[in-house]
């Protein structure tokens, strides 16, 4: 969740919309608030109520969790949402759509059904008449009739009202007085009878110059007594009429400026007259201070003054208090604070001469910065005026106004003046008369480039001054202050009047929308919703400023934005594109652009000169496009330049018209075909601009794949100068079934002899054609057909297509094409409801698609689904094969359907279609190949997976090419989902009841444990029982390949490298044993059990049977995971009577085959205790083909060593040669000498290693003391002696000797410190006891909080919770945790293994551990945390819960925007990507796994 105020966001009534947190939010308090009216109360946009969280699946889960809102009444509403104590941190608006209906069935008609057209109030006569006038648009296929106001109108025309509750008196028939029922019963009849719409315009901004309520109550406006800081301007517009008035008269013809201003000379000699004016006025004298009153009363002040000390904070400038009634010198001076910049630190009488003279001259610099200021708004007045005076009188493009008049004046007049005119001190003082001043009234207009969201009428803004205004003459612009109580009659007057409109009109359309304060038309547009909630809202904002269309369409729950027909290019015109992708029914909202009404009528904002050729084109194009359309009575008929509209005021009856006449017959097939489009779903919308002013516009229904298209050509000039292009060849994908209109512009005569004849409507006609057959057109013929799967169409060319022509065709899909289309889309159905539409039922389809795809994926293991889903490019050529590679792309991530999932991902929500993915499915069907075949060549019940989707592909290759990317991602999307759904019913309850964040962890299961071909697990003893070797479906023999787990993707994978002793049993009990795969987990720890050799498990197995037993850690981490199996599987104690087959019975056997050396899996335990406590030592001989990973190591790391110092029960080993623990980077540089030298040795005994053996040791008391564990202790061998331990002296040494050896107390004289020297992490715990070189004891690494997992009784709860802290704040990255403190000297946070330098602590990756932030050790920081935040009480946990779930969420964002859709093995440092580190990583996923395990056991023992 963010601030998202600029975003729009358009959503249908009956949707749901859910409210979830970001990334940032998790794990936060946070409420959401919104102004939506629940429960059917009534909407009030000020009153804020919280929403509830929703657990979809019964768990307190931050990621999953959710607010809703069942969308039912249309408007504007805002949400926010705060934090903690933050309040409205963030929000948004949500437009709901009203429901607009129809008829007497109430029939729904859709926005993008809106066919619109606008009607001058004036011009429909009485209103008995008004549905003869009106029948036009019914005729003509309109569904909704757009009045212009209806009130009593000002002297201003239509546009200005002059009563707002009074109707016009023109609607009357003489004899009769016509009221608002008798509107309300036409509107009506309209709407029920002719199944059409009314809507009105409603204006806020001003009323007209003669309206007598104003007059009555001037506070109504913006006048000289509520607002005298337009005084200067008033005056100034009197100056300019006065001015215009004997310019009209001649008066300055000597100056140069005579009455007819048509020349250049003429316009500089007005720029002289005009400084005149502005010299005479002496404006500046409003801003100024009168010098010599306010030296004298600083004089006074100066001698009567008490203070003879000036403050020690002394003010920089003088301060200027601005006259509130703007007289001339009225201004004052900040007097107190004159005395503090001015008084000197003693003040003698001799020195207030000095000040006064002082004062004087810093006011006279004061005025003199004034004066200018005011000749600056004098220039931009004068550059105005005369611009304006340019273009009205001088630019040929200007309406060229001719002489200078009081009709047609210089300059608009910016001010009312009710009286006689008088004399310029008349004038001045009538300002001071509040009677006759508060008439002095400014008028409305707008200002070009100005801050829309400002007032230009209120305070601080100098647009009247500076002659800025585009003004509205006889208008009054209207003051409604901040709230009603500011004028409360203004207010009373338009919510009156609003709630009026809105209950005889199904919408309003605002207009001078960006003149009105926002917060004005929010309140009346919310008055009009009290009274008709589905109201239709359009406005013409007409501004470029997409961010302020954004923001009043938010705020005013704006419908429909009118646009002239220039918007209507591809992207205005388009909702998506041909061939789109299909949404999934839940998918994040986006913002949307505001819905628009296309007008085919001019544009009175555009710029842009037509011809008469353009109309029928441009109608065209608007009815094309993918929303409403509007035009106006007239355009239609042709008659919108015609002379006789001026001469017959009043629009003709329908049976004076006729379809005959203009293009009346266009229009009611384009309205027609336009609204049918909209019902039928053509939602998607292609523009193609073609040569020589031709254009193509494509619609498109997604289900059946019908289209229209039109053709046509567009001109902007004269026809003679038009230079037709050759023929132009169109490529229409299908067949042509029909050609639904033809249409071209004819020229009646051929006497035209100029520019403006030839523009002339009168001179024109057009031509139509419906419903004929490509055969009998005129304008185009067939060039060709094309054939061939997916390819087909036809090629026609433009022959005799002139300038103002239009064809539309109406094209299908082939009836193969057809038949395909529609049984594939009869068996998506599976996948959702939306293929329903233009599904076929299929006689005999294939076999294998009589069945659901889920009863197939049923049969699949997950080691099947593995192959499926995952399996990357190293792991797909031990097979011969290999990931698909995108040309001009990059390969993918998988060979399963993942890698296509992650693709299609990004390019979906947007519609890429031009993405190289996308264009590799259109140009052949090598993807589709792949897919299917890859399943295919595996056999079984993969195979038959392949077949399903081999004969899906079959119907898909039969399409069009422009479907393929649609279609395939609904098929690859579809069995995807179907995949996931049979991998979680193989998986544990905390799987299927998990969130989201727990399900997509899960997956790191089947990602990681697969079959591979390179590398075979140790055997299993023939003894064990349980289906050890399931049946191959292939073979239906034993399957001997058993699942192995990938440390890694993609380095890990494959090979010997693919498995790893101690990462597998690091991710064990997130993988296999918290994801329900129990019998593989078992089948894992007895296959590594029978590799025990001098005591140890093998950390990495040859492909020849040999091992690597150089990590001493690896079985610690075996041993926590049988522990952790016998805890959490069902009877999973039994697993210690299972039998392991030993390969190596002794030390020095040769490997044994399967079930030659049995030996129980506690017998095994056993001979590990054991061998610790006597001592390890042996001597590694490199020479396995494992050996060679080791090529770096010197001849002293080969011998390896363990034990058990017999005083501490701690656990020890290595040297300074060799890295038994997970920290086992080793040298590799010769340029900087670190090869052959462990960076980090570890040897001693590691914290977490001691924490693990706890564990064990504390498990097999316990196992003991239940009967579970035959052995009670442990004998070895000294000086020819035998000595026994019990387990239960050697839990108690651990225990009593770990704080004292491994804490760094916070008190640097503690006594048990060795070497305190070395300290420089106080309340941490040691990394180590006892290493070769002491001061590693001594660093801050992630690995304490292991220990405080598997063994948290070894840590006192205060002691852990400070080292904790110390850890969180020094270690902890975004994803991972530091593998060294940043504030040691050899720290290094960007791992790079191939950089060679002579860096010893950087080459060759030498830092792998010293810096680089590791995932996997995160998990058990976090578990620890949760674990002793609960020691310290309910408060600090569910604090800690909190911050918990908040890291969380930065894997969950990382896991959902990863094409691995894993978490790596590490970062760089601040969690900056690394190249080097595998993408998914087994380790990482498991340990985050482990902690949401923990969280969700918490909070069920809390609920129960």
């Amino acid at each position: 969740m963010e601030a998202l105020h600029g975003a729009v966001f358009r959503l249908e009534q009956g949707f749901e919309l859910q409210f979830r947190l970001g990334p940032t939010l998790q794990g936060k308090e946070v409420r959401v608030y919104t102004n939506y009216p629940a429960g059917g109360l009534r909407v009030d946009r000020l009153k804020f109520a919280p929403l509830d969280w929703v657990y979809p699946n019964g768990l307190e889960d931050d990621r999953d969790k959710y607010c809703r809102l069942d969308l039912m009444v249309a408007g504007s509403y805002q949400y926010h949402f705060s934090c903690g104590d933050q309040q409205e941190v963030g929000g948004g608006y949500i437009m709901v759509e009203p429901v607009l209906t129809v008829g007497v069935n109430d029939d729904v008609l859709p926005f993008n059904s809106i066919s619109s057209q606008t009607y001058q109030t004036g011009r429909l006569g009485p209103l008995d008449q008004w549905l003869d006038r009106l029948r036009v648009a019914k005729e003509t296929g309109y569904n909704m009739i757009h009045f212009s106001p209806l009130q009593r109108l000002g002297v201003s025309g239509c546009r200005a009202v002059a009563d707002q509750l009074q109707l016009n008196p023109d609607c009357s028939p003489e004899g009769r007085r016509c009221t608002w029922t008798d509107v309300g019963r036409l509107l009506d009849t309209l709407r029920k009878d002719w199944s059409m719409l009314a809507i009105t315009d409603v204006i806020y901004s001003h009323t007209a110059a003669d309206s007598e309520w104003v007059l009555l109550h001037p506070e109504c406006g913006y006048n000289l007594v509520n607002s005298p800081y337009l005084r200067p301007a008033w005056l100034l517009d009197r100056a300019l009429w006065r001015l215009s008035g004997e310019v009209a008269d001649g008066k300055y013809c000597e100056q140069g400026v005579p009455a007819l201003i048509h020349e250049e000379q003429h316009v500089q000699s007005l720029w002289s007259v005009l400084q005149q004016v502005f010299s005479r006025l002496r404006l500046w004298e409003f801003l100024q201070v009168d010098v010599d009153e306010a030296v004298e009363q600083f004089r006074v002040l100066l001698e009567t003054s008490d203070r003879l000390e000036s403050r020690p904070e002394r003010k920089q400038q003088l301060k200027m208090v601005q006259d509130p009634r703007y007289r001339r010198f009225g201004n004052t001076v900040d007097m107190s604070g004159a005395l503090d910049l001015l008084l000197p630190p003693s003040l003698n009488q001799s020195d207030i001469p000095d000040c006064c003279h002082t004062f004087r001259r810093r006011l006279e610099e004061l005025n003199f910065d004034l004066y200018r200021e005011m000749n600056q708004h004098a220039a931009q007045a004068i550059d105005c005026i005369v611009g304006n005076v340019v273009y009205e009188r001088v630019a040929a493009e200007g309406p060229q106004l001719g002489k200078v008049t009081r009709k047609h004046p210089l300059c608009p007049r910016y001010f009312l003046f009710p009286f006689e005119e008088m004399s310029v001190e008349e004038e001045e003082q009538l300002m001071e008369q509040r009677q006759k001043a508060c008439l002095l009234l400014a008028c409305d207009g707008w200002v070009k480039g100005d801050d829309v969201i400002r007032n230009f009428a209120e305070s601080g803004s100098d647009v009247y001054l500076r002659r800025e205004l585009m003004c509205l003459e006889d208008t009054i612009k209207l003051r409604y202050g901040e709230k009603p109580e500011d004028c409360p009659y203004l207010w009373s007057h338009m919510t009156t009047y609003t709630e009026m409109t809105a209950r005889l009109f199904s919408g309003v359309q605002l207009v001078r929308c960006l003149s009105t304060p926002l917060h004005v038309t929010q309140a009346m547009l919310a008055a009009a919703r009290a009274v008709r909630s589905n109201l239709y809202v359009a406005a013409d904002l007409s501004t470029a400023d997409q961010v302020m269309e954004s923001v009043y369409v938010n705020r005013l729950g704006i419908s429909s934005l009118v646009r002239g027909a220039a918007a209507a290019d591809s992207a205005g015109l388009c909702r998506e594109p041909v061939g789109a992708f299909i949404q999934p029914g839940l998918r994040p909202l986006i913002p949307a652009t505001p819905h628009t009404m296309f007008m085919d009528s001019p544009d009175s904002h555009s710029n842009m000169e037509s011809s008469v050729l353009d109309i029928l084109p441009t109608s065209v194009l608007v009815s094309m496009s993918c929303g409403a359309t509007c035009s106006s009575r007239g355009h239609d008929e042709m008659l919108h330049q015609r002379s006789e509209v001026r001469e017959d005021p009043q629009y003709s009856f329908w049976d004076r018209v006729g379809l005959q006449t203009g293009m009346l017959a266009v229009k009611l097939v384009l309205n027609r075909l336009h609204q049918q489009m909209a019902a039928e779903g053509f939602t998607q919308v292609c523009v193609e601009q073609l040569e020589g002013g031709v254009v193509t516009v494509t619609r498109c229904c997604p289900s059946s794949q019908q289209s229209v298209v039109a053709v046509l050509w567009r001109d902007i000039k004269p026809p003679e100068k038009h230079h037709p292009p050759d023929a132009v060849s169109i490529f229409l994908p299908g067949r042509v079934e029909e050609v639904l209109l033809e249409a071209q512009t004819f020229v009646r005569r051929n006497n035209m002899t100029d520019d403006r004849d030839m523009n002339d409507p009168a001179d024109w006609t057009v031509e139509v054609k419906e419903r004929i057959q490509l055969e009998d057109s005129r304008a185009v013929k067939r060039a060709g057909v094309v054939s061939g799967p997916g390819r087909g169409g036809e090629e026609v060319v433009l022959e005799r297509f002139t300038p103002g022509s239009a064809i539309i065709f109406r094209v299908g899909l082939d009836p193969l094409s057809r038949q395909q289309l529609g049984s594939l889309r009869r068996h998506l159905i599976q996948f959702g409801p939306q293929y329903q539409n233009g599904s076929l039922a299929e006689p005999g389809p294939p076999s294998v698609l009589s069945r659901p795809l889920m009863t197939i994926m049923e049969r699949l293991t997950l080691a099947d689904l593995n192959i499926l889903l995952y399996r990357c490019d190293a792991e797909e050529r031990e097979e011969g094969g290999g990931c698909y590679h995108i040309p001009s792309g990059a390969p993918l991530s998988y060979g399963g359907l993942q890698g296509l999932m992650s693709v299609l991902a990004e390019i979906r929500p947007q519609n890429d279609l031009g993405h190289p993915f996308c264009e590799n499915l259109r140009h052949g069907d090598w993807m589709m190949d792949y897919v299917s075949n890859r399943l295919l060549s595996r056999g079984g019940a993969v195979g038959e997976v392949g077949l399903w989707f081999q004969a899906m592909f079959v119907y898909l290759k039969n399409l069009p090419r422009y479907l393929l990317p649609c279609y395939f991602d609904a098929i690859i999307q579809g069995a995807f989902r179907t995949a996931l759904t049979a991998v979680f019913n193989h998986m544990s309850r905390f799987v299927q009841d998990g969130s989201s964040l727990v399900k997509q962890l899960s997956l790191g299961s089947v990602q990681m444990c697969g079959v591979s071909p390179s590398w075979t697990p140790p055997p299993l003893s023939p003894h064990l029982k349980d289906g050890t070797h399931p049946l191959s479906d292939v073979t239906n023999q034993e399957d001997h390949r058993c699942v192995s787990l990938a440390a890694g993707l993609p380095h890990f994978c494959a090979g010997t490298f693919r498995c790893w002793g101690r990462d597998t049993f690091m991710s064990v009990r997130g993988l296999l044993l918290l994801t329900g795969r129990h019998l593989e987990a078992r089948n894992v720890l007895l296959s590594f059990a029978g590799t025990l050799r001098y005591g140890l498990i093998a950390n990495l197995l040859g492909l020849s049977g040999s091992a690597r037993y150089n990590s001493r850690d690896a079985v610690w981490w075996w041993l926590q995971c049988v522990q952790e199996f016998c805890s959490l599987v069902p009877d999973g104690i039994s697993i210690l009577r299972c039998p392991v087959s030993r390969i190596y019975p002794t030390n020095g056997s040769q490997p044994q085959p399967a079930g030659a050396w049995n030996q129980p899996l506690c017998d095994v335990i056993q001979e590990v205790m054991q061998r610790h406590l006597q001592g390890i030592w042996f001597r590694e001989t490199g020479e396995t083909d494992a050996g060679q990973s080791d090529r770096n190591i010197t001849d002293e790391g080969y011998n390896v060593e363990a034990g058990v110092d017999q005083t501490t029960g701690f656990i020890y080993g290595g040297n300074r040669s060799n890295c038994g623990t997970w920290m086992d980077k080793m040298g590799e540089s010769e340029r900087a000498h670190n090869k052959g030298i462990p960076a980090t040795p570890r040897d001693g005994s590691a914290v977490e290693l001691v924490g693990l053996c706890k564990s064990a040791v504390r498990w097999l008391v316990e196992l003991h003391s239940n009967g579970n564990f035959p052995y009670v202790s442990v004998s070895i061998h000294r000086g020819g002696q035998t000595y026994s331990v019990s387990y239960v002296e050697w839990n108690r040494k651990i225990q009593e000797n770990f704080e004292r050896k491994f804490y760094i107390s916070p008190d640097p004289q503690n006594p048990e410190e060795d070497r305190p020297e070395l300290v420089h992490k106080r309340g941490i715990y040691k990394d180590s006891v006892g290493a070769s070189s002491p001061w590693c004891d001594y660093q801050l690494r992630p690995n304490f909080p292991i220990a405080m997992t598997v063994a948290p009784e070894l840590f006192s709860v205060e002691k852990a919770w400070e080292a904790l802290t110390v850890a969180e704040k020094k270690l902890l990255g975004p994803l991972g945790m530091k593998t060294l403190d940043p504030d040691d000297l050899v720290y290094c946070g960007v791992y790079n293994n191939n950089l060679d330098n002579d860096n010893f602590h950087q080459a060759r990756g030498f830092n792998y551990h010293q810096g680089p932030e590791w995932l996997w050790p995160v998990g058990y920081f976090l578990r620890a945390k949760l674990y002793f935040a609960k020691k310290l009480g309910k408060e600090m946990y569910e604090r800690t819960v909190k911050v918990v779930k908040n890291i969380l969420s930065r894997h969950a964002v990382h896991l959902e925007r990863s094409p691995w859709k894993g978490l790596p093995e590490l970062t760089n440092e601040d969690g900056r990507p690394c190249s080097f580190s595998c993408d998914s990583h087994a380790s990482s996923m498991a340990a985050i796994l482990e902690v949401l395990y923990d969280l969700s056991s918490a909070a069920q023992r809390t609920r129960v």
